[in-house]
């Protein structure tokens, strides 16, 4: 297990993609970005979800850690969405048609958007898949989480935010 982190590095390396181009951590401005959800609706980062807690997490349909952790968060954001909780799962590198049936066949219910060209998932300086970003309503990173987590790490961070 003390070898995950380096073999999650490998395999995002190997996908082909640049190295990160920053190194954002807790206490990080959140950098900005625009797409669209699997559904094509647009969604703008800071400007959309200005004032609200966020969290980005960062997935693909190949991490085999994330189908799990996407289905154990669900369940802290179906306890915490009326606490004012947004998750948005960035898919790293695939299609909508892609992530639309993966996000079917899990049946989670926070919204996923699209980073096609893994633009954003650089940005955000992202080497390895799962990654997650817990965002104050400022913009600020709060917290993050490199890796798999469990429901109630994922918990503890989530409340931290809303607080």
């Amino acid at each position: 297990m003390r070898f995950l982190p380096f073999i999650l590095v490998c395999l995002l390396a190997a996908c082909g993609g640049d190295a990160p181009t920053a190194r954002i951590n807790v206490g990080s401005p959140a950098p900005a970005f625009l797409t669209v959800d699997a559904g094509g609706k647009p969604a703008e980062f800071p400007a959309s979800f200005a004032g609200k807690p966020l969290v980005i997490r960062f997935w693909a349909d190949w991490c085999k850690y994330c189908e799990g952790e996407m289905k154990a968060i669900d369940q802290v954001y179906r306890r915490q969405q009326g606490s004012g909780l947004t998750i948005l799962a960035v898919n790293a590198g695939q299609d909508a048609k892609t992530v639309n049936a993966f996000m079917h066949k899990i049946g989670v219910s926070y919204p996923a958007l699209l980073d096609e060209s893994s633009a954003i998932a650089r940005s955000y300086g992202v080497v390895g898949l799962p990654t997650t970003f817990f965002v104050d309503g400022n913009g600020v990173i709060r917290g993050k989480i490199v890796g798999e987590a469990d429901e109630a790490t994922f918990e503890r961070h989530a409340q931290a935010l809303l607080k």
